[in-house]
């Protein structure tokens, strides 16, 4: 669905991230900040990768879990449960047998922070301002139109079957405004939306919390909406502060803060038992691609050499290297979506049969160019040892590897453009739909990368329109499962890791889940 260069932006906000974190470190506190022992403020340390709390205009991670505790949207998931949404604003939902139509039914009773009604005017309003002020997530609704069927009722309607659009509402850009007050500052459903800085010092949302102060470089403070009309959050205030990893782990090991976000594998092992961490695979699939454009390469286009290299990585080895809460990714879909593969249907390391592969390849001591970003990291994690692991592992099986490490604006380049004859790359989310990943498959974006065109592999694109259609979990999670089965049988990627995301908490703090799109729900977190 989406049209963006979708990794691309994902790997910028990476490398924003890492210049954040080479900022050397966050801001106290605020005065009278008590974890434990007051247990009404709640200091958070994360890296931020941060540019506005305009809803509409947001789409970075730190900005998604500020959206979340300000904006409430019409649907939401449970927990860390993601492959099922769940009401919000909305009380209700219905997806039409043909897929194409949405309709919502509003909840009774819910307000804004100054008291006023959420109605389907604030909607309609806040939905097409995202689509159509072309900021960050208006992708989000590329070809979906909004509209009030009643004062209770929202249509969304789309022009093809769309079964991932209950799984995109969750989004917190998706978040309502109240569109009185907003209009009253700038808002418009265009780009000429001049509302932004008003909602970076303001709260127009029904969230449980609103803003306190907000500076994207340095601290964020949150406090609780007092004319919230749901349950009251356990703490008054939440301060979400940019620090630096090595500084997250000293500040809640010593009691300064109550929750790290970044913290590595190798950073929570050995961590006191007064401390809670919280392992889980990330949704970020790091995987390995093999140019199938012969203008770029004549070695990876050929299939055998792709199940060499296939049978040649030693994916537990990976696993090591990443540690604590990775876990393989068997296919391109990450482990919490709907139509992940079982971990089971990994690729397992059969060195003889790269052997065998290679040989019948007719390729004799092939040397091929790995690209991949330099100085990104994912989840705590650098591309260059996994790069070195990746070389070491194929040299036993016949096959040389010529690092290229590069800034990730140049590795990214090439990337974009198809120019890599292997590459190492990740992709996350855009929304926790297995839809996102038919962006695999020939003549679509990350296929297009791998120099895979349009017509490549008949076979592979009929699976994906198929998938793209089913309309249904069963029939959904069936047909996405059939198409990674495919891809892993004869395309040109080959999935290796979900790196660990690793949170660390104060004893005191609970109720903390991962997610996959807003890391964290800051008002789900209580007290003890």
């Amino acid at each position: 669905m989406a049209t963006r260069s979708q990794t691309a932006a994902v790997l910028l906000a990476g490398a924003l991230a890492l210049a954040a974190c080479g900022s050397g470190g966050g801001t106290s506190p605020a005065p009278g900040a008590s974890g434990a022992s007051g247990g009404k403020t709640l200091v958070i340390d994360t890296s931020f990768d941060l540019k506005t709390a305009d809803p509409g205009r947001t789409y970075e991670p730190t900005g998604l879990i500020v959206g979340k505790a300000l904006y409430e949207t019409l649907l939401t998931f449970d927990g860390a449960d993601v492959t099922k949404p769940v009401p919000a604003l909305a009380e209700s939902y219905e997806l039409s047998e043909d897929g194409k139509t949405l309709t919502l039914k509003l909840k009774q009773g819910a307000t804004f922070a100054d008291g006023s009604p959420v109605t389907a005017d604030d909607v309609v309003f806040s939905l097409t301002r995202v689509r159509d002020m072309k900021g960050t997530p208006s992708f989000l609704l590329d070809g979906v139109e909004v509209a009030k069927t009643d004062d209770t009722t929202i249509t969304l309607t789309s022009k093809a079957a769309n079964p991932a659009l209950p799984y995109i509402l969750p989004n917190p850009a998706l978040g309502i405004i109240n569109s009185k007050l907003a209009k009253q500052n700038g808002a418009t459903t265009d780009p000429q939306d001049k509302a932004e800085q008003y909602l970076n010092a303001n709260s127009a949302g029904s969230g449980p919390y609103q803003i306190e102060s907000f500076n994207v470089s340095s601290q964020v403070t949150l406090k609780a909406n007092p004319k919230y009309y749901g349950t009251k959050p356990a703490y008054d205030k939440i301060v979400l502060r940019n620090v630096e990893a090595a500084t997250q782990k000293l500040n809640v090991q010593r009691g300064d803060s109550q929750v790290a976000l970044n913290l590595s594998g190798d950073q929570v092992t050995g961590m006191p038992a007064t401390l809670q961490v919280k392992k889980t695979a990330s949704a970020n699939v790091i995987f390995l691609l093999a140019n199938q454009d012969s203008a770029i390469s004549k070695t990876t286009t050929n299939a055998k050499f792709v199940e060499a290299v296939r049978k040649g990585v030693d994916y537990t080895g990976l696993l090591e290297l990443a540690g604590e809460g990775s876990t393989q990714a068997p296919g391109v879909i990450p482990s919490q979506l709907l139509g992940a593969l079982p971990a089971d249907q990994g690729a397992k390391r059969d060195v003889e049969g790269a052997k065998a592969a290679l040989a019948a390849s007719g390729l004799s001591n092939p040397t091929v160019k790995l690209e991949y970003p330099s100085e990104l990291t994912v989840n705590g994690l650098s591309f260059q040892p996994l790069a070195e692991r990746v070389q070491a592992n194929l040299k036993e099986v016949g096959i040389t590897v010529d690092l290229q490490p590069a800034p990730v604006t140049t590795a990214l380049d090439n990337y974009r453009n198809g120019k890599e004859e292997m590459g190492l790359w990740y992709w996350g989310p855009d929304y926790p739909d297995p839809s996102d990943y038919l962006a695999f498959l020939p003549g679509k974006t990350v296929g297009l990368r791998a120099g895979w065109k349009e017509g490549a592999a008949k076979e592979i694109e009929a699976a994906g329109e198929k998938a793209a259609a089913a309309i249904g979990d069963d029939a959904r999670t069936a047909a996405y499962v059939d198409v990674q089965t495919k891809l892993n049988a004869s395309g040109p990627f080959i999935p290796l890791i979900q790196p660990g995301q690793n949170i660390v908490t104060a004893a005191s703090v609970t109720g903390l889940e991962y997610h996959p799109v807003w890391t964290v729900d800051v008002a789900d977190l209580g007290v003890k």
